[in-house]
């Protein structure tokens, strides 16, 4: 069961204090009002799938620390992009959707996991960053590994395999 204080201590005093002074039956008498911000903002990106409503119907949300995700994932902010594949270097233009439904798919793994080419570039470099552990544990497979790649049959017969 959650005490007084634990409540208190979610509870912060505001940064912005705005005051104001009205006279009542003679006396001056000083009010505080509070600080809201209200942000108006299209979130579902250049290619909404949903209809949205009139603006006159929509409804404020109250977001805080503790609802943040939760108001995210309602909301299902994304971005849909057409961007220069630079990957393939033929000078194409390749579709990135990107979608959030927390703070955390803002951060670089998770962007990249969402793009299947760069997903794949991911994969490769934890791959090979696994087999540099490897190697680096095991001369034996480091000295078959640098013969491998002096051999282009092997190389090519590794390539094959790496691709099934």
């Amino acid at each position: 069961m959650s005490s007084i204080n634990d409540k208190l201590e979610r509870v912060r005093k505001p940064r912005v204090h705005i005051k104001y002074e009205i006279e009542t039956d003679g006396a001056p008498v000083e009010k505080e009002l509070p600080f809201v911000v209200g942000v108006l903002s299209d979130l579902n990106g250049n290619h909404s799938s949903t209809e949205l409503k009139p603006l006159k119907d929509r409804k404020l949300i109250n977001i805080d620390r503790d609802n943040f995700d939760q108001v995210m994932k309602n909301i299902g902010p994304g971005l849909h992009l057409r961007v220069e594949n630079t990957l393939a270097e033929d000078g194409s233009d390749m579709n990135v959707s990107l979608h959030f439904n927390k703070m955390a798919d803002f951060e670089p793994e998770n962007l990249v996991n969402n793009i299947p080419a760069l997903k794949q570039l991911l994969e490769a470099r934890n791959k090979l960053n696994e087999l540099l552990t490897k190697t680096d544990s095991s001369p034996e497979l480091e000295a078959l590994l640098e013969k491998a790649l002096q051999d282009p049959e092997a190389l090519q017969m590794l390539a094959k395999q790496l691709n099934q």
